[in-house]
């Protein structure tokens, strides 16, 4: 299903309740509906808005989507987010996820996405966590099947370099538990 994307980016939403009143943006293709009013696709676009808080992400992409257990890229680029929040672990189809330009702060918090069995394309520059000179190491680490991260492919070399720094930080994480 390579439908058009639900766009719902600069509408200035800070709350994602605040989605469900919205009319989607019309793009160059045009958007179908099911018989339910529901969207025929598998993209939803939520980029450049206000929005600080995820918890209600089911409930918004089943308001909108046909199928939302389909919900395969999500864009939620250029918000005010600080956390990777637990809901989207549940987005089981999810492949493509933009998290740049928003407020992340805690590295590990990447760790959770790690359930998702699909997820090969991941942006998070722009927020507080790339400023950890083990960033992009921890990101391939968490995320093994990673292909691109930050619109940059990840290379061989790249993923023999997060093993090997992965594996000496357990060391040395293992090494100060036993003193």
């Amino acid at each position: 299903m390579y439908a058009a994307p639900v766009d719902l980016s600069f509408k200035n939403i800070s709350s994602l309740t605040d989605t469900w009143i919205e009319e989607p943006n019309s793009g160059l293709r045009p958007l179908k509906k099911n018989s339910e009013m529901k969207y025929l696709s598998c993209s939803l676009r939520l980029n450049n808005n206000n929005i600080t808080e995820l918890h209600d992400l089911q409930k918004t992409v089943s308001h909108f989507l046909a199928q939302p257990a389909h919900l395969t890229w999500l864009d939620l680029s250029f918000n005010k987010i600080t956390h990777i929040d637990h809901v989207l672990c549940e987005l089981r189809e999810l492949r493509v996820l933009y998290l740049h330009g928003n407020s992340i702060f805690i590295l590990s918090e990447v760790d959770r996405l790690g359930v998702l069995p699909h997820l090969h394309t991941i942006t998070l520059h722009g927020n507080v966590i790339e400023t950890n000179k083990a960033y992009r190491n921890r990101v391939i680490t968490a995320l093994p099947r990673l292909k691109t991260m930050d619109f940059s492919a990840i290379t061989r070399q790249e993923r023999v370099l997060a093993k090997i720094w992965h594996q000496s930080n357990s060391r040395c994480r293992s090494s100060k538990v036993n003193q």
